[in-house]
């Protein structure tokens, strides 16, 4: 088993003790061990050669163990091989530093070790890690000059006096320098000297004619705080050279742009002599060029970003060029190089991307955002910034003042196609060469806002009262000033038993059935409610308004007489016409209705009755063959039908009996009888007035005159009588008939089955008699003329 390491420090030394393992198998504490790897290891860049990194303690009583490093990574000679031992029965293993360990934390601060651990069949590999940790307080010197052989240099006789010959390079700073070696003549033609920048200077005697003479130096580096080191500088002299060494070109300034890649040829220099070699002299060091040693190309050796590394905009440049065999033949050359700024990076701004939603109620000047771009080129460089608008295109909703993007014009949802997002861009230029932009895209989508309440205008809608269930009265037309304008539902607040709206379409339809002598006018109250505007999908608004429903009159009632059914008995007077009866008639569920046609349908064969109106009229009856001798009944059939100008008419038919009297001058009483109707007729009482002749008094004298007259006539003529009178007395007499005069036309036919009532048997006196009696006096309606006449045998006497 491999313990894990620990160390104990003594003074200033890292000393590492080793680790005591507990008592177990070996295979299984090696397994163990090995699965814990790898193991680190912190030594401090102060220790020295033979310090103990590491000891190992395990069992191996079968075989003879191996402990091996395999090899070491990066590749040093630090580290010796581990060393096994055997004590009391444990095999112990070491791992130390070699002589020649000079651990530098600044140069290596990590190593790491594959060691092999083997006991006869088990072979176990695993890493050891070495991390060497800086210790300010240990300083040394480094390079050639610190090892034991020290640093040689060649330097030419004709070197100036006091020319720098060497720089050295030390750890840290403010250390102090100083020759301690003797320079004493007349070998030395005077001291060399050095500064604390670590400059080695030429004798201020110069070195002419000290040609092949070595110079050994010994230089102490004191630090301080008694910490010091010291190294060995030989100084070889050579002699002057034979030949001139001379640049081909002269000083020149030279430009190159920033974005050069490290290795990149800066410019080419070019010396006449042989076998010359090139090397920069100043600066030194020189961390942005290098030069190369043979060919004298000038390369860039790290990234000039002016903005990272702004001294590396200028840099002066002195190349020395000189032979191989002989150094101190050489030649010096000073030049500058420009860096020159170069755009290769556009602006970069935050946000890269800007997406945001409004509601289109966003005021005018309302600030989306504002942007922040810098040039990565030029930091503090001053940007264009421009709005730019691809859908909908020209679009003046959105300004960019400066770096801030406001809202520029009203945001309008309700028009199609107008809601739904706004894409630009922002670009940003820069001020560099080649000119760099940016695009900044921007997506604003903006969300419907429910701002409108729908509406609708009253109307007035007109429907039969007969119209059946579902039948169509027309639609509600609502408006919304809202985007989509036809995202609005219909509906009847509480409901109605009559009239039903489609929730979407607005159409009014009928369900229950209408009555215009009930209700004419219907008022129904739509409320409007609109969806699908706003973006919360539970914002509504609502309107409503009112519809006027005025049904049309039907005619779905027929006229009913009263009484449905008359009987009357009639004394009739020969020339006159005379009123029967007035019917009665109406409707009684439209009592409003008061117009009506009256027509003789039946009964009326011999047209002795007319109707005015409602009126029945027996017409004036004329001497003729015609004239009823007898009592006769007539049943007479009058159609009633409403006349406005509701359709369809509708009709009843009122049947009155008329037993109709021819009139006696005998008869003349009045007498009033009750006609009882049989069948299923609703009896009625009916008023007979039999008509008699009262003579007036004027009519009475006028009357004795005219007889006084006439017998004294009578007297005249006797004799003339007497011999006719055998020839009248041979002549039958026949009664005149009464005429019907005003005969009534237009009536619409006969009606089956009329029945006429038996005769009356009436006693009639001798013709001869009756015939020279004028019994009654009358007026004729047309002519107005007066006229006396025979009751029982119709003839006249006009007067």
């Amino acid at each position: 088993m491999w313990p894990g390491p620990k160390a104990e420090r003594r003074d200033s030394d890292c000393v590492y003790g080793s680790m005591r393992m507990g008592a177990s198998s070996l295979n299984h504490l090696f397994l163990t061990d090995l699965h814990s790897l790898p193991w680190f290891i912190n030594v401090s860049e102060s220790q020295g050669p033979g310090t103990i990194l590491q000891s190992f303690s395990f069992n191996c009583s079968s075989h003879t163990p191996t402990l091996e490093l395999l090899h070491v990574q990066p590749p040093t000679t630090f580290f010796n091989p581990p060393s096994l031992t055997r004590w009391q029965g444990i095999y112990v293993g070491k791992m130390t530093l070699s002589s020649s360990a000079r651990l530098d934390a600044l140069t290596v601060n990590h190593y790491e070790l594959q060691l092999r651990f083997t006991c006869g069949n088990h072979v176990m590999e695993g890493p050891l890690s070495v991390d060497v940790q800086r210790d300010p307080g240990h300083i040394q010197c480094a390079g050639r000059f610190a090892s034991p052989a020290g640093e040689i240099i060649q330097v030419p006789e004709t070197v100036k006096p006091g020319a720098r010959l060497y720089t050295l390079l030390l750890p840290g700073q403010g250390a102090q320098m100083s020759i301690t070696s003797a320079q004493d003549p007349p070998y030395f033609p005077g001291p060399f000297s050095i500064n604390g920048q670590g400059w080695l200077q030429a004798p201020s005697q110069g070195l002419k004619g000290q040609a092949q003479k070595v110079f050994q130096l010994q230089i102490l580096v004191n630090f301080g705080q008694g910490r010091s080191c010291c190294g060995m500088l030989t100084v070889k002299v050579l002699p002057a050279p034979s030949s001139q060494v001379s640049f081909l070109q002269q000083a020149q300034n030279i430009t190159i742009p920033e974005n050069l890649v490290p290795g990149s040829k800066v410019v080419q220099v070019q010396a006449r002599g042989f076998g010359v070699r090139y090397e920069i002299l100043s600066p030194v060091p020189c961390r942005l060029f290098s030069i190369g040693r043979v060919d004298g190309v000038v390369r860039t050796t790290s990234p000039l970003e002016l903005a990272q590394a702004p001294d590396a905009a200028v840099t002066r440049l002195r190349v020395k060029a000189f032979e191989r065999l002989r150094p101190w033949a050489s030649a010096e050359l000073d030049f500058k190089v420009d860096v020159q700024s170069v755009n290769r990076w556009p602006p970069r701004c935050t946000p890269a991307l800007l997406a945001t939603q409004i509601p289109e109620t966003t005021p005018v000047g309302t600030v989306l955002n504002t942007f922040t771009c810098t040039d990565p080129d030029s930091p503090g460089s001053t940007l264009d910034y421009q709005l730019l608008f691809h859908s909908p295109a020209g679009a003046a909703s959105l300004y960019l003042q400066d770096r801030v993007l406001e809202v520029n014009a009203t945001l309008d949802c309700d028009t199609p196609g107008a809601c739904f997002h706004h894409a630009a861009s922002i670009l940003v230029r820069d001020g560099g060469q080649p000119l760099m932009t940016t695009e900044v895209p921007v997506l604003v989508m903006v969300t419907p806002v429910n701002e409108f309440a729908p509406a609708c205008v009253p109307r007035t809608f007109r429907v039969r009262e007969d119209a059946g269930p579902h039948a169509l009265l027309g639609s509600v037309v609502g408006k919304d000033m809202d985007y989509p304008h036809d995202s609005i539902e219909y509906s009847t607040p509480g409901g109605s038993a009559t009239f039903a709206v489609d929730r979407l379409s607005g159409e009014v339809r009928l369900l229950g059935p209408l009555d215009y002598e009930l209700q004419k006018f219907h008022r129904l109250t739509v409320l409007l409610t609109d969806h699908s505007q706003d973006q919360d999908p539970t914002c509504h608004r609502s309107g409503s308004c009112t519809i006027t429903i005025e049904v049309e009159d039907v005619n779905d009632h027929a006229p009913e007489c009263e009484p449905p059914f008359q009987e009357l008995t009639i004394h009739t007077h020969l020339g006159r016409s005379m009123e029967v009866t007035r019917v009665s008639c109406r409707v009684p569920q439209e009592p409003q209705r008061l117009a009506f046609s009256y027509s003789i349908v039946g009964g009326n064969s011999w047209s002795q009755f007319s109707l005015q109106g409602a009126v029945l009229v027996l017409n004036d009856l004329m001497l003729g063959p015609s004239w009823p001798e007898q009592p006769h009944t007539y049943e007479l059939l009058i159609r009633v039908a409403d006349a406005g100008p509701s359709t369809p008419h509708l009709s009843t038919t009122a049947t009155v009996i008329v037993h109709l009297v021819p009139w006696r001058a005998s008869t003349v009483a009045t007498s009033t009888h009750r006609a009882t109707v049989t069948s299923m007729m609703t009896p009625l009482l009916v008023t007979d007035t039999e008509a008699f002749w009262q003579p007036e008094p004027w009519f009475v004298v006028v009357l004795t005159v005219t007889s006084a007259l006439l017998l004294l006539a009578l007297g005249w003529l006797l004799s003339r009588l007497l011999w006719g009178l055998a020839q009248v007395l041979q002549v039958p007499s026949k009664p005149t008939q009464a005429l019907l005069l005003n005969s009534i036309q237009g009536t619409e036919g006969s009606v089956e089955g009329f029945m006429e009532a038996p005769r009356m048997e009436t006693p009639q006196a001798p013709s001869s008699v009756m015939s020279l009696h004028f019994d009654g006096r009358a007026q004729d309606p047309r002519t107005g003329r007066d006229y006396l006449f025979n009751t029982h045998t119709g003839a006249r006497r006009w007067l």
